[in-house]
């Protein structure tokens, strides 16, 4: 029995050209960027033109970009170098990423205070909330929200967001981990402060990433120092090779995005299709909104998720019910419970998530076999 991957949204398998990348300048810029000798100058050099080609590709300057250990190291830069000084209140919306969540708790139990940013039926702000009126006279300094949500797919519009904070004066920072290398991003185009994302969601190395820091804009230095690496705003000595990596995943997705969005949606599509054909009753959470290209998040109403996810291991399709990173967790997925989701839909949701690599008799089989575990668990 072959292992079908089906969860994309938690890590991709680098691409060939990404590994070789990584080997050759492992094998050959080996050099520290911060020494003044040849082999340093050289590892210099790939470090910079990495960072001017990934800033190019992401709509920003490269003086505005900071190479972090991956999209969880950027979200905490982000929270915590954006909220320095006197307390005031966090606006966040439901779901977010731990990384992103955790950072705000901890500023929560600094005196801060955090407010949750209301959504519709399919994950969106809704803007028509009281909730959402009322974000002017809260003392809001910083809204930290998902720019494609890792577990519905669902692509946030936040205009409404970036106006309000033009209006208020308060900052901006977009989870951008899911979105980067898999939607066109342009950084100042969306107007926001800082925006996270990292390497492997997009088929480059583990351990890499980055955070968009919009020129002016100054952090705090709440994370560890120790040198002056990356214009001392994250110390610690880069690292070529998975920058490099990293660069080369990026600039792949951009050669290639429009066939690649294409061919990936229409897998998706093909799967949904099936699942609710095969598979009914089904509900596609967030189906009315936009969506990621790769991402399903659908229910069988009648089937505990858990008992669903142990039984699809066991048939060897690897999926998931909602973040890798909260995966331990036994409580209902926040963001279908904040949609309004009644408990018979949001237990039993499943997280399909596709790539570039996923092949259309994949998604024919997983979807027997999904199909067929689901009416055996009924």
């Amino acid at each position: 029995m072959s292992e079908i991957y089906l969860d994309n949204n938690a890590t991709t398998q680098p691409l060939p050209e990404v590994v070789e990348t990584v080997a050759s300048h492992l094998r050959e810029t080996y050099g520290n960027p911060s020494s003044r000798h040849g082999l340093g100058r050289k590892a210099r050099r790939v470090l910079e033109d990495s960072r001017e080609q990934i800033a190019s590709l992401l709509g920003a300057a490269p003086q505005e970009l900071v190479f972090t250990s991956g999209g969880t190291e950027a979200n905490n830069l982000a929270v915590y170098g954006l909220t320095s000084g006197p307390a005031g209140t966090i606006a966040t919306s439901p779901g977010e990423h731990p990384s992103n969540l955790e950072a705000c708790r901890v500023r929560e139990r600094q005196g801060w205070k955090r407010i949750s940013l209301p959504v519709d039926y399919s994950g969106l702000f809704d803007t028509s909330s009281s909730d959402w009126n009322g974000l002017s006279s809260n003392n809001v300094r910083l809204a930290a929200v998902i720019l494609a949500h890792n577990e519905t797919g669902v692509i946030q519009a936040i205009e409404p967001l970036v106006r309000e904070a033009n209006l208020s004066h308060f900052a901006v920072h977009l989870d951008g981990v899911q979105a980067v290398g898999k939607l066109p991003i342009h950084f100042r185009e969306l107007g926001a402060h800082t925006l996270s994302f990292g390497a492997h969601k997009f088929h480059g190395p583990r351990g890499i990433g980055g955070l968009l820091i919009r020129d002016g804009v100054k952090l705090s230095a709440d994370f560890p120092v120790g040198g002056l690496q990356e214009t001392g705003r994250r110390a610690g000595t880069e690292s070529v090779a998975l920058v490099a990596g990293m660069a080369k995943a990026l600039e792949l997705w951009h050669q290639s995005q429009a066939e690649r969005t294409a061919r990936v949606t229409s897998l998706r599509d093909r799967l949904q299709t099936q699942l609710e054909q095969r598979a009914a009753p089904t509900v596609v959470n967030g189906k009315d909104a936009p969506r990621l290209p790769n991402t399903l998040n659908i229910s069988f109403p009648g089937v505990d998720g858990e008992a669903l996810l142990v039984a699809l291991d066991l048939d060897g399709v690897c999926c998931s019910l909602g973040s890798a990173c909260a995966s331990g967790s036994i409580e209902p997925t926040p963001i279908l419970v904040a949609m309004g989701l009644p408990p018979e839909v949001f237990k039993s949701a499943l997280r399909i998530t596709l790539s570039c690599l996923t092949a259309e008799a994949e998604v024919d089989e997983a979807a027997r076999r999904i199909a067929e575990i689901v009416q055996c668990l009924r």
